[in-house]
């Protein structure tokens, strides 16, 4: 990556300083005696475990949250930031880890949801496509949201903050979802943006990220100030140390013993769900008991359609495309898929891996049936030992089983979908971003878990952006482009720069026919 900026002059006046914030909630105080300064022109991350605080301090500045102590200064006056409309205009843009996007609505129209009404919505179409050219950030603002894969989202949330031309600019996990060329592309719009006096708040599980991109670094550990870095000066595992208190464990990747066929996928066509869609052509591979198979992408590219066809969201598979175990599930519904050995993690945590206003008991019955006893009675005792297990496991930071899901930050929800899945002992795990806006403790733990199921015999496909992390779990490597899957390559042999190429597309053809016969 490239190296970061020299750290800019340091200005009479910050653009933003918090003095002595504080933050309680009733099972956790979320942050205790937070100080922070950030200068115009600066690029100041914050790092800190999944419920170290740093999302719920981000919403106190941009007025989501309102602070039970403290001081807000904007530019030298002390303020008080009653809510986001203030935040906006004062100069305050934010985009959210979850994602606050209409899903009938087009880009378009939600871009526009947060403008100056009285704005044409053929001005506003004019901006996205000018904005999203400007900073290579590919967006289409005729496209219904609910057509779009994450990455295209995350894209959504970014350009919509940059239209507002912020003073101040807050990205809470901007590059969990974006390819490695998004992200540089990203890094250059923010370097630009800084150098036109904007202030930055960067919030990264990606270590490397932080120490490429910026110059001043708050870590938060369980809701304080556990340091103040220049990052560019620090190691990956110095950072980890103020972070978690500890560098992560080392993965153990022994060699795979693949055993029989689990999923074998042969001629899946399928013609695109909607008119912005992505139709799958000719997809075929194998995956074998004891063995993971990395699925390698840029977003939009089909991964959304094949992940559909698998889990039994989508049930027009072609008769006999899809089969496990030997059985044609091309039909089957999704029950009937967990009932053979299938469990699968969306890569949308809220609203799919999860129902934001349900507890986390009750969100385990939404693939588990344990609890379930006879004529559909609840054991209400059984479901919430359930919860509480996965939440001890795991290390969920979470206020018990009773907590709402919406109530967990992404990287703790993260953890306990993918381990309500593995605990459910299955013998296929379909996994869609596994590591997604998780900080590298909890994606260690993760793909360690993914490992250790692999070598007790399931099949495991992880469909990922993370190239880093596919090849770090993966036996076997696919991509996915425009619909098409490439063959698969031992992950031993293949190499980052041919796996980047045929993320374009470009793979070779003879090999691309025989790939459905691998």
């Amino acid at each position: 990556m490239t190296p970061a900026a020299p750290d800019p002059q340091p200005h009479p006046v910050p653009r933003l300083e918090l003095v002595g914030i504080s933050k309680q909630y009733p099972a956790v105080r979320a942050n205790d005696q937070v100080s922070l300064r950030v200068a115009p022109g600066q690029i100041h991350a914050v790092l800190g475990e999944n419920g170290a605080g740093k999302s719920t301090l981000m919403k106190i500045i941009y007025g989501a949250v309102q602070p039970d102590e403290g001081e807000i200064h904007w530019n030298g006056q002390r303020v008080r930031i009653a809510n986001p409309q203030q935040a906006r205009a004062l100069g305050i843009a934010m985009v959210f880890q979850h994602f606050s996007l209409f899903d009938t609505l087009t880009v378009a129209e939600n871009v526009w949801l947060g403008l100056d009404q009285a704005q044409p919505l053929a001005e506003v179409v004019a901006q996205v496509q000018r904005v999203s050219r400007d900073y290579r950030l590919e967006v289409d603002p005729l496209r219904p949201v609910h057509t779009l894969s994450v990455g295209e989202r995350q894209r959504v949330e970014i350009v919509r903050a940059l239209m507002t031309q912020p003073q101040l600019l807050i990205l809470d996990e901007p590059t969990s979802v974006l390819t490695p060329q998004a992200v540089q592309s990203l890094f250059l719009t923010l370097r630009t943006l800084a150098q036109q006096g904007c202030a930055i708040l960067y919030i990264s599980h990606k270590l490397d990220e932080i120490r490429a991109l910026c110059q001043h670094c708050t870590v938060l550990r369980g809701g304080r100030v556990a340091g103040e870095v220049n990052p560019a000066e620090e190691t990956n595992a110095s950072l980890s140390r103020l972070m978690i208190g500890a560098e992560p464990p080392a993965l153990t990747h022994r060699p795979a013993q693949p055993g029989a066929v689990v999923l074998q996928v042969q001629g899946l066509s399928l013609p695109a769900s909607g008119p912005f869609g992505r139709p799958l052509q000719d997809i075929g591979f194998e995956v074998r008991a004891g063995e993971i198979v990395g699925i390698a992408g840029v977003s939009g590219n089909g991964q959304q359609a094949l992940m559909a066809a698998l889990s039994g969201e989508d049930t027009r598979a072609p008769a006999g495309s899809v089969r496990l175990f030997g059985t044609d599930i091309a039909a089957a519904s999704p029950r009937q898929r967990r009932r053979l050995g299938l469990q699968f993690v969306p890569e949308e945590r809220l609203g799919r891996g999860a129902v934001p206003t349900l507890s986390l008991a009750e969100n385990t019955l939404l693939t588990r049936t344990e609890a379930i006893g006879p004529g559909g009675w609840l054991r209400s005792g059984a479901v919430r030992a359930m919860a509480a297990a996965l939440i001890g496991r795991y290390n969920v930071k979470a206020g018990g089983p009773g907590a709402a899901a919406k109530s967990l930050s992404g990287g703790n929800l993260q953890k306990f979908i993918v381990g309500r899945e593995i605990d459910a002992g299955p013998k296929l795990l379909i996994v869609s971003q596994p590591t997604w806006g998780v900080d590298v403790g909890a994606a260690a733990q993760i793909r360690q878990a993914m490992l250790r199921l692999r070598d007790e015999g399931c099949a495991l496909l992880v469909v990922s952006e993370e190239l880093d992390e596919l090849f770090e779990i993966s036996d076997r490597l696919l991509v996915m482009a425009q619909g098409r899957l490439s063959p698969s390559v031992p992950v031993a042999q293949a190499e980052v720069e041919t796996i980047g190429l045929w993320m374009s597309g470009l793979w070779p053809a003879e090999e691309g026919a025989h790939a459905a016969e691998a």
